[in-house]
């Protein structure tokens, strides 16, 4: 079940994106779920590295390491102007490519398109993005069925 805070959260997100000239509600899912991918990808990341540092197994991991520029918290702290050239350049493809590896993910992501073009926008998105409970139990499912219910109330 949803909470009061966390649709607080989304709404904020939203706000944001509506505000940053994203205005199709679509798009506006469509481009938050990319940017939750890219926060997933970087948690699960954290795990397998602490996973590998404690078995003393080495992982391959989707990053080149903890400094990577293309991890969430490198993005989050570069500055706007670099975050939007990195993850329009390199972090999106670098998913597209993740994507390509599941057949069924793979086709959702051909031809995915990362529609944010203003330095702002994506800091303040990422920033709001990096305060959801993404972790925690089935926070996504709410977070989905929100956002469905945004749909229905848009336009």
């Amino acid at each position: 079940m949803i909470t009061g805070e966390l649709k607080n959260k989304i709404d904020r997100i939203w706000l944001e994106f509506w505000q940053g000239g994203i205005t199709n509600p679509l798009t506006v899912i469509e481009q938050i779920t990319y940017l939750m991918f890219i926060r997933l990808l970087d948690l699960e990341e954290t795990r397998l590295e602490r996973q590998a540092a404690r078995t003393k197994k080495p992982h391959k991991g989707h990053f080149t390491g903890p400094d990577d520029p293309r991890r969430w918290g490198a993005l989050l702290h570069s500055g706007s102007q670099d975050a939007l050239k990195v993850v329009r350049d390199d972090v999106f493809p670098h998913i597209k490519e993740i994507a390509g590896r599941n057949s069924t993910f793979g086709r959702y992501m051909a031809d995915a398109t990362f529609m944010i073009n203003k330095p702002a926008l994506l800091t303040k998105a990422m920033e709001l993005i990096n305060d959801l409970p993404l972790e925690k139990g089935d926070v996504k499912g709410d977070i989905y069925e929100y956002l469905l219910s945004k749909l229905t109330t848009a336009g």
